[in-house]
């Protein structure tokens, strides 16, 4: 059987719950959060995978996640490489505010632009475009030789570094990735090619 990636986004956290928009902001999982974690370990478990090396942002939710799953999975002891780098994109100016509020401050289709659009940044803050010029180099020269050298490996981040790492191995164009959202705590399975291509991908649903 071929070797795997997964990709984890973090399980629910405190300003994800509160609609707020979190950004590097070090906040924690919820209970729902932590809830999420155990059953995403306990959907890899039954998937029966020994994992070589993980990778996980500098971001306590993300790393908290990627914990508790290599408790379920009776994997402690495996190598976790932090890096800033794998971090959520920075929402800048908008850090901390309600997404409501930020709405009625600047108007639906502004924050809709800032949230949605591929290359505008928020003010003080990165668009996905900035976030994967900061991913991507990192996931092909740290990451991404791991795999392609036999190692199944888990990442465990957030919404939009990992939308920048599917962008580039599933090939999708930088005016659909916007509208790809990611589940929290779900992981996803993928077999990729010599080229780091999706061969296939598999989405373990709670």
């Amino acid at each position: 059987m071929k070797n795997v990636m997964v990709l984890v986004r973090h399980g629910q956290s405190e300003w994800n719950l509160l609609n707020q928009f979190t950004g590097w902001k070090d906040v924690d999982l919820t209970e729902l959060g932590i809830e999420e974690a155990n059953k995403a370990g306990e959907l890899l478990k039954a998937e029966h995978i020994k994992f070589d090396i993980a990778f996980t942002s500098k971001l306590m939710r993300a790393q908290k996640t990627l914990k508790i799953m290599l408790e379920v999975l009776g994997q402690t002891d495996l190598e976790v490489i932090e890096d800033q780098r794998l971090n959520e994109r920075d929402y800048g100016d908008l850090t901390g505010l309600n997404k409501d509020d930020a709405r009625k401050k600047w108007g639906d289709e502004q924050v809709h632009i800032w949230r949605r659009s591929f290359d505008t940044p928020p003010p003080g803050g990165e668009s996905l475009k900035g976030t994967a010029e900061r991913v991507l180099p990192y996931f092909n020269s740290d990451i991404l030789p791991r795999y392609l050298a036999g190692e199944n490996v888990i990442v465990a981040a957030h919404g939009n570094s990992l939308r920048a790492l599917i962008m580039q191995i599933e090939n999708i164009s930088k005016e659909d990735i916007t509208s790809l959202n990611l589940g929290t705590g779900i992981p996803m399975i993928y077999i990729l090619d010599a080229k780091g291509n999706v061969e296939n991908v598999k989405k373990l649903e709670h």
